[in-house]
């Protein structure tokens, strides 16, 4: 059995790689590689895969696979935080950085629009963006960044140490493009939102495609379905 287990993590892994790979050479110019990434894996593993319908829509967290976990940063008002300062809260989580073009103040929106969605429910969901540009995303830029967004919003940045402990957790890629007509640098990542259950761990993860209406009912499909397991 386990010699089974071992195989069928070995041909998982290297079908990853080979999506990688394929993303690598095929994206478009408009495409970062996080995202063509997630688009060739969604075309291989479905499009429209779904957690069960009680949650509205994302994607899945498949069994034995683990995301989050702790991390030790600060918040835009300079505090030291930990992932123990959340506990028993309910987290959407992007990482992304305050330069980002596009993509970035995107997603952001749309996780500040599904809050809005969900009325009185959306004050149990704190949302959170954790820079993977910690070289110019300081306590201050992160502070002016975050509050165009939703009053509620976590600004987290680090040292690269930390910034790159927490994305291994997350499984989060980045990395830094210099482009020869670019007079300064931008960061090319995956662009997922990560719903974070009470527990520290990630519940559900929702493609940029997804609407703010989407992400708002999944949400609340796993907060109502937590207080039915509880009750």
């Amino acid at each position: 059995m386990l010699r089974i287990i071992r195989i069928s993590s070995l041909l998982l892994l290297v079908l990853v790689a080979g999506i990688w790979g394929y993303a690598w050479v095929t994206k478009a110019p408009e495409e970062t590689l996080g995202e063509a990434f997630g688009s060739r894996l969604a075309s291989v593993f479905g499009r429209d895969a779904t957690v069960p319908a009680a949650t509205g829509g994302g994607l899945q967290m498949p069994g034995g696979i683990s995301l989050g976990g702790p991390f030790e940063l600060t918040d835009q008002t300079g505090k030291a935080v930990t992932d123990r300062d959340y506990a028993g809260r309910w987290l959407l989580v992007y990482f992304g950085f305050t330069y980002c073009p596009d993509v970035c103040p995107t997603e952001l929106g749309t996780m500040a629009s599904a809050l809005d969605a969900m009325g009185a429910e959306g004050e149990a969901v704190t949302p959170m963006l954790i820079t993977i540009d910690p070289e110019r995303d300081t306590v201050a830029a992160m502070a002016d960044y975050v509050s165009r967004f939703h009053p509620r919003m976590q600004g987290l940045t680090g040292t690269p140490e930390q910034i790159s402990a927490v994305a291994r957790r997350y499984r989060v890629y980045y990395a830094r493009v210099q482009r020869p007509e670019m007079t300064d640098y931008l960061m090319d990542h995956s662009s997922f939102i990560y719903l974070v259950g009470p527990d520290g761990r990630v519940r559900s993860l929702f493609r940029p495609e997804m609407t703010p209406e989407q992400i708002a009912t999944a949400v609340q499909g796993q907060i109502r379905g937590t207080v039915r397991q509880g009750s």
